[in-house]
């Protein structure tokens, strides 16, 4: 009888701790970008085209990125109710680590939401669009703007209608916090 007493003593703790809510997996990695590589909403072979590139993760096919000519396209695939919202990680080119607009490099992406983007700035896509210009840090964000133009805004606070529209800065901000963080330069 000890013995069981003593063993539920130290085992409870231990399956109930099982019991609590456990944090959700970590995201998978982003891929490098390759020749293979191929715009979803273009069709056009991704690293023929200057500017930040994009990678959609879907839960459905972790094994292969759903990939964009842009981060604005990326940001626009989350934005389309007629798009799957199964995604496991969405990831947009650091531009801060960029060799140049031209090559934006093809393994420096970083998580999409947690990004600083900058909207408005004279900067366009590789198809000749407003783009959404992202950066890992505030600062590198900031100093973009004061050379570019534009405003330093976060994931949730990039306006739908300058993704989706016709790229106006003004409008309402996709919903986040409420709060829109907003710097303008330019």
């Amino acid at each position: 009888m000890r013995t069981m007493i003593f063993a539920l003593t130290f085992l409870c703790p231990l399956l109930l701790a099982g019991c609590d809510d456990k944090e959700p997996p970590a995201p998978p990695p982003p891929f490098a970008l390759t020749t293979d590589a191929i715009g979803r909403y273009c069709g056009m072979n991704v690293l023929e085209h200057a500017g930040p590139k994009g990678q959609v993760i879907l839960d459905a096919r972790v094994g292969e990125p759903i990939w964009f000519s842009s981060a604005r396209d990326t940001l626009a695939f989350t934005m389309l109710p007629e798009e799957p919202k199964d995604y496991v990680a969405i990831y947009v080119s650091d531009m801060g680590k960029a060799p140049s607009w031209d090559k934006p490099g093809t393994e420096n992406w970083i998580d999409a939401k947690k990004a600083f983007y900058v909207i408005g700035s004279s900067l366009r896509s590789g198809m000749g669009a407003e783009e959404t210009v992202p950066f890992s840090t505030r600062e590198a964000a900031t100093q973009f703007a004061a050379s570019n133009g534009g405003s330093v805004v976060t994931f949730g606070n990039v306006p739908r209608d300058y993704v989706l529209g016709s790229g106006a800065e003004t409008g309402s901000p996709a919903a986040d916090d409420g709060k829109m963080e907003t710097e303008h330069h330019g």
